[in-house]
């Protein structure tokens, strides 16, 4: 046999100098919930292993990521119901403690990279990411809502904006409104590809944004469909996004892979809370090894063309490869 691939799996040394895909602490972003209050620390029921913050812990917690190599984070607010309505206008007033705690993390923390969530349904009393009238999602009544409230952020000093509501022409409308008003630098990770999926609970409990009526599936991608992920993508990057973003991301994999191989930007994908919590409940009935698992889980997304992974495994693998 002239050709032996064995040859060069032979020992760990070898294994590592031709292995092809790599992943460090530097390609995760850590997705965190904040809640206002001092001295919150309370544990997402179906999300093991993850807290709704208060500021004040909020900046420990950061400090002790950081330590461990993580420079970026993507913060989601958790509303109280009384401070939500139809136009979610909570999202951009001057008493949000979402935006008063971006002006806190950056002055704490200028190195890190912090981006935000926009979309109305964590401010908003129907649970949609648009603005709802008679039981519709209305796509252009809702751009000048997610442009006050992207403006609101980055006067906050939010360094990447992430449009998740999956409105038809939402980035070039955020893109312009930044630019008139002066923040050109701030950028914009788009989620482009962003499936109607099974995989939200958990997240929808942490931020207790699930819809109130109907459901998402008039603006979320269909799970069937891969080529109008590249029609999003496509409308995304003329718009002027800075990232592309994949959500899901393990039933995806061949979406990270098609928007890689198309796009001259960044793609990342999002290791959703669905995802995570399936690995927390395994590894707690000893089904499988945890390590072994986000370890393999965030190579293979890596592997298929992901340059950043939004993961609630950040810390945890941050953790692993510094020991």
């Amino acid at each position: 046999m002239e050709r032996r691939p064995r040859r060069n799996r032979k020992s760990a040394a070898i294994r590592k100098m031709v292995e092809e895909t790599k992943i460090g602490a530097e390609h995760l972003i850590y997705p965190i919930f904040l809640k206002d209050g001092k001295g919150v620390k309370e544990e997402i029921h179906s999300l093991p292993n993850n807290y709704r913050w208060s500021i004040d812990l909020l900046l420990k917690e950061i400090e002790s990521c950081v330590n461990l190599g993580i420079m970026s984070f993507d913060m989601f607010p958790a509303v109280e119901d009384t401070l939500k309505d139809t136009i979610a206008s909570y999202s951009y007033s001057e008493e949000n403690f979402y935006l008063k705690a971006i002006y806190q993390i950056k002055k704490e923390f200028p190195e890190i990279s912090l981006m935000s969530d926009v979309a109305m349904d964590p401010y908003s009393s129907d649970g949609h990411d648009g603005f709802v009238a008679d039981g519709k999602i209305l796509n252009d009544k809702t751009l000048p809502i997610l442009n006050k409230m992207a403006l609101a952020q980055a006067q906050a000093g939010i360094d990447i904006i992430g449009p998740s509501d999956m409105m038809d022409g939402r980035v070039a409308s955020i893109r312009n409104y930044l630019d008139e008003n002066g923040f050109t630098d701030v950028s914009i990770m788009s989620y482009t590809a962003k499936y109607a999926s099974a995989f939200y609970g958990p997240f929808r409990d942490a931020l207790n944004s699930a819809p109130k009526h109907g459901d998402k599936k008039t603006y979320q991608m269909n799970p069937a469909n891969k080529r109008e992920a590249i029609l999003e993508a496509e409308l995304d990057y003329l718009e002027g996004a800075d990232m592309l973003m994949v959500k899901p991301a393990l039933c995806y994999l061949d979406i990270i892979h098609v928007l890689k191989e198309n796009f001259n930007i960044p793609i990342t994908a999002y290791n959703v809370s669905g995802e995570c919590a399936m690995v927390y409940a395994a590894a707690e009935k000893g089904w499988l090894d945890y390590n072994n698992a986000i370890s393999e889980i965030l190579l293979s997304i890596r592997r298929a063309g992901a340059d950043a992974i939004l993961t609630y495994f950040a810390k945890d693998f941050a953790r692993l490869i510094k020991n």
